[in-house]
């Protein structure tokens, strides 16, 4: 059986070198069919706002991966932003912040979010990967 567990994925993070590597794990293990890679919570902000005026479902990634430090627009300006429009995309989508920050202040704060899953430190795992996608497909 060669069936990935979810559809559309998304990561939102300016470091080249770590989506590379957890596009090339997605890919691996067979976990989504397909990845939307954005360098900054600006250029993927524009994206949601924009899939929140068309509502084309298929469009919305079910899973989101946010860095916190990028530039433009950092994962705390979209997160405050997406959290205003998430409602309006109609699909329930798990967002986890992953960052390399280990500081407890930026734990706390984004998982008192109701719109964060989770905070993964990296490198994140392949079995924490593999757990979210599973997770998500049930």
């Amino acid at each position: 059986m060669n069936t990935t567990l979810v559809n559309l994925a998304c990561i939102i993070d300016d470091d080249n070198i770590y989506v590379s590597l957890i596009k090339k794990i997605i890919k691996a293990k067979n976990l989504c069919s397909e990845l939307l890679i954005f360098n900054n919570g600006q250029q993927s902000m524009t994206y949601f706002e924009d899939l929140s005026n068309t509502l084309s479902n298929n469009e919305i990634p079910e899973i989101i991966f946010l860095d916190l430090n990028m530039p433009i627009m950092d994962g705390w300006e979209f997160l405050e932003k997406f959290s205003k429009i998430k409602d309006e995309l109609k699909k329930e989508i798990s967002l986890y912040v992953v960052s390399s920050s280990i500081n407890p202040s930026d734990m706390n704060r984004a998982k008192s979010s109701p719109t964060v899953k989770d905070y993964l430190v990296k490198p994140v795992h392949v079995k924490d990967l593999e757990t979210i996608f599973m997770r998500k497909a049930v």
